[in-house]
């Protein structure tokens, strides 16, 4: 027996959503973080779950060939949360998170999917430092802006995360006033496509949340094609540079949309995805775009204003599909790119029962992607296509798209 804080020797297994390795000490499964699979490794148990405990590595004893230096200076177990896939090779890496989405969506999907020997698809070609273009630090009660460390309100102060550019943060804090460190606020940074920085910084106060522009606009310029967004820095965009306009691609080539029909894009956000579809319904067809955000429902306006055939609401996707269902409307292809917790049954039940038979659905988070492939299948959908993204580089987090029909 270990408690917490207990340390014991154990061999890895496979790789579990979140993160982690599975090990077994005395028939009780032991999630290992910062190990790879067959590595035999000194651990120290940091949660006691009862029939299974958490545990984080303090010795490799036997390193698999796949780990590396780590790629991120302030990632680990005793560094920042950033990272914690940057000990391992990113091939290996890539080939790891396909085989943590398969094991969900047979677990939890009922789906046999394998994936490419690849592992999940890297986005681009430019390699697993220095992709992300926006980030959101938190301030400490010693003023100092930093990452949080692994499930904790521990900061660490020293900046150099890899996933970040060259420069992204450069001369931060010096170039801001004391007001603007207040402890527990955030600064919001972002790194536009015009190159330029911008740092809002938001607080907390009782009910109220102020925001201030301590560098840059408030808005950053995005561009996907020739289309040009002008996003909030506190809003969604996303992360890697790439992912916008790779994700606009495929869902443009999987709709299958075309003149006159009806789409619904639902979790809209910005409205990338509708602005393509809206390309490809044109004037005689129609797009809805439902998302809750109302900065991003208002980018949306502002950015397909000459595209007439997009409806732009702010709303819920339940209710949206609840009236639409009220209205008889019917889509000939619905769009989903829901956040982390999934669509979820209400949803996929209102969309099943609306009948649309093609459905392009995004998921960020491998169990809840799985889920909810679990309950279309349930209606009768067949699942055509699965794609996996390495969209977040040095870390265990996937991109996962599926195409399924009826």
């Amino acid at each position: 027996m270990a408690p917490d804080g207990g340390e014991l020797t154990v061999v890895t297994g496979a790789p579990a959503n979140g993160g982690s390795c599975v090990a077994h000490h005395e028939g009780r499964v032991v999630f290992v973080r910062h190990a790879l699979p067959g590595e035999r490794v000194r651990v120290r148990v940091t949660a006691d779950r009862g029939s299974y405990w958490h545990a984080e590595v303090v010795e490799v004893i036997e390193p698999s060939d796949d780990r590396v230096a780590s790629l991120c200076p302030i990632a680990g177990v005793d560094g920042a949360g950033c990272c914690d896939l940057a000990f391992a090779a990113p091939e290996a890496a890539r080939v790891l998170k396909a085989q943590v989405v398969a094991n969900q969506l047979q677990r939890l999907g009922g789906h046999s999917w394998s994936g490419p020997d690849s592992g999940a698809e890297p986005l681009s070609d430019s390699g697993p430092t220095g992709w992300r273009t926006r980030v959101r630090l938190e301030v400490g009660g010693d003023r100092r802006p930093g990452f949080h460390r692994y499930h904790s309100d521990e900061l660490v102060t020293d900046l150099g995360c890899a996933q970040l550019p060259a420069g992204m943060l450069d001369g931060l804090a010096e170039g801001l006033f004391e007001a603007d460190l207040s402890p527990a606020a955030q600064l919001h940074v972002a790194v536009d496509d015009d190159g330029e920085r911008h740092v809002v910084r938001t607080l907390r106060e009782g009910k109220k949340t102020t925001t201030k522009v301590v560098a840059g606009s408030y808005e950053a310029v995005q561009r996907v094609g020739a289309r040009t967004w002008r996003v909030p820095v506190t809003a969604f965009w996303q992360a890697h540079r790439d992912a916008a306009g790779t994700y606009s691609g495929l869902v443009a080539d999987w709709s299958q949309a075309g003149a006159g029909m009806t789409v619904w894009d639902l979790y809209g956000g910005t409205g990338v995805f509708a602005a393509a579809l809206g390309d490809a319904v044109g004037e005689s067809g129609r797009v809805l775009s439902v998302d809750t955000s109302r900065a991003a429902t208002r980018a949306a306006r502002a950015a397909l204003v000459d595209l007439p055939q997009i409806d732009v609401i702010t709303d819920s996707v339940r209710r949206a599909l609840t009236a639409q269902r009220a209205g008889a409307s019917r889509a000939d292809v619905a769009v989903l790119d829901p956040p982390r917790a999934g669509a979820g049954r209400d949803v996929i039940d209102l969309l099943a029962a609306a009948e649309v038979p093609r459905v392009v659905h995004i998921g960020c988070e491998a169990a809840s992607f799985a889920r909810d492939i679990g309950l279309y299948r349930g209606h009768g959908y067949g699942v055509e296509k699965i794609k996996v993204f390495d969209a977040f580089p040095l870390t265990h987090h996937t991109e996962c798209v599926a195409l399924l029909t009826r």
